[in-house]
């Protein structure tokens, strides 16, 4: 499994207790890029920027590797599609993990791409 950026967030907050469980039970990879966009957002307060810090100085953080921006490259050309989603499903795909994210509708098009909504009940 792979973490998109918006469910780190969301594991963040208190009222989300099911979501840190499911992280601490199955462990998922994050990609490189969620580790830029999260404690990269310029609003981060100072207890946020640690509380990321220490999630990701635990978490298996997915480096781009080349196989992952060449997979990013053909995504962009096969649709429009932000950098930063393309390159978080080319590195689920490129390693083939279930991405896990809120944001479904970002990467329903992307053939062969397995998704995980954890907020849609079963």
């Amino acid at each position: 499994m792979l973490l998109d950026s918006n469910i780190i967030i969301y594991a963040a907050k208190p009222e989300h207790e099911d979501l840190r469980r499911l992280i601490a039970e199955k462990a998922p990879a994050v990609s490189s890029v969620s580790y830029v966009e999260v404690l990269g957002f310029h609003r981060l307060e100072e207890q946020e920027r640690r509380h990321f810090e220490a999630f990701f100085g635990s978490a298996r953080i997915l480096p781009l590797s080349q196989p992952v921006l060449d997979e990013a490259v053909r995504l962009r050309q096969a649709r429009k599609m932000s950098l930063g989603d393309a390159l978080v499903a080319s590195t689920a795909l490129t390693h083939k993990l279930t991405l896990i994210t809120r944001n479904v509708d970002d990467f329903l098009k992307v053939e062969g791409l397995s998704i995980l909504n954890p907020f849609e009940k079963s």
